[in-house]
């Protein structure tokens, strides 16, 4: 379920975090390992990152020659019209440069750019050539857009609160990204049909526990999780965390290891819970664990969401999300200490193994 500490955020509109540097370089390496010229001539945009405070910025200024980057891009919010209760703070790239205008910097988005044609040998943050946007910087504006149409991959930490906008904003210019949301996002009705199409999966390197973020100044950290940081900085915890990506990585073609269901049940590791039940209302089975997973069952089985995290493509077929054959959510029968229980799991992903027999068995 939502993280509690997300959940305050969104509803304050206090939902910008700032991702950790080493977040953001294990995740990208993962895509490098794949493929080392993933990033060569491409054109990045950051359209939610001021370098002032966003790593996002740092971590593709300071390896721009190395990734073989041709443009990097990055964009932020005015002050004054930012969704989530901010107040203004001045950047140095703002007061060091000729452009500084007290007034545009609150009313007016930043834009950071650096280009391969402009730098060469060493590349850091202070390469970066700064200007004031025209708008406020949303990300929706036709400006942003623009620079949008013109990128090549876009990768950021957007609002939690805006996720679903911010997909869509991607998925309607057909975009390579990389960016960061909740795990409940994969319910969304604008992000399972992505999943079940392969359009877009999980990112490499989070895949369970949560996350520590750099947060504003002024953001009240007294939710537990929270912390502040030997120079004062304020850090809160997020649990549920994941990349949302469609940059291909190692680990997605990596085969899950699975058992028989006849060894499931005598070695699992779940304290005698795995039954495999089948659902009332569809012909398949329940596996509450990824783990359990058996590898000699045909059919159809309702998975947890989090099975996303170690889906391969190759191996599973994704056919279903949540509803039985009648529309409702899946339900199966208990049998407690001979009562009848009916039990509404959490969501589930209906899934089956590649070139096996659609039929369910008698397993």
């Amino acid at each position: 379920m939502a993280n509690e500490n997300l959940s305050n955020a969104k509803r304050a509109k206090n939902d910008e975090f700032y991702t950790q540097w080493i977040d953001i370089e294990k995740e990208i390496n993962a895509y490098l390992e794949y493929n080392p010229d993933v990033f060569r001539e491409k054109i990045i945009l950051l359209p939610c990152d001021d370098p002032e405070w966003s790593n996002f910025t740092k971590y593709f200024a300071q390896n721009f020659m190395n990734f073989g980057l041709k443009k990097l891009i990055s964009t932020s919010y005015a002050y004054e019209s930012k969704q989530f209760g901010l107040t203004q703070q001045l950047t140095l790239f703002e007061k060091k440069s000729p452009k500084f205008d007290k007034k545009k910097s609150k009313v007016n988005g930043k834009i950071f750019t650096l280009e391969a044609n402009e730098v060469n040998g060493n590349v850091n943050i202070n390469n970066l050539r700064f200007d004031y946007l025209s708008g406020d910087g949303d990300f929706r504006s036709d400006e942003v857009k623009k620079l949008r149409d013109e990128a090549d991959i876009i990768i950021t930490n957007p609002p939690f609160s805006l996720f679903r906008e911010f997909l869509a904003w991607i998925v309607e210019a057909n975009k390579r990204f990389c960016i960061i949301g909740n795990l409940n996002a994969i319910t969304y009705k604008e992000s399972f049909p992505l999943i079940a199409s392969n359009m877009m999966w999980l990112g490499s390197t989070i895949h369970s526990g949560d996350r520590e973020f750099r947060v504003p100044d002024e953001y009240p950290i007294t939710a537990a999780g929270s912390r502040i940081g030997e120079n004062g900085e304020k850090y809160l915890r997020i649990k549920g965390v994941r990349w949302f990506t469609n940059i291909d990585h190692g680990r997605r073609h990596q085969p899950l290891e699975l058992m028989t269901m006849k060894d499931n049940l005598k070695f699992n590791n779940h304290k005698g819970k795995i039954t495999y039940p089948k659902y009332d209302n569809y012909n398949a089975i329940e596996v509450s664990f990824t783990d359990a997973i058996p590898s000699d069952f045909n059919g159809v089985m309702g998975v947890p969401i989090s099975f996303l995290d170690k889906y391969n493509p190759e191996q599973f077929e994704i056919v279903g999300f949540r509803k039985g054959d009648d529309g409702k959510d899946l339900v199966y029968t208990l049998n407690d200490s001979d009562t009848l229980k009916k039990v509404q799991p959490y969501f589930r992903i209906l899934i089956k193994h590649i070139n096996h027999n659609s039929e369910l068995d008698d397993n």
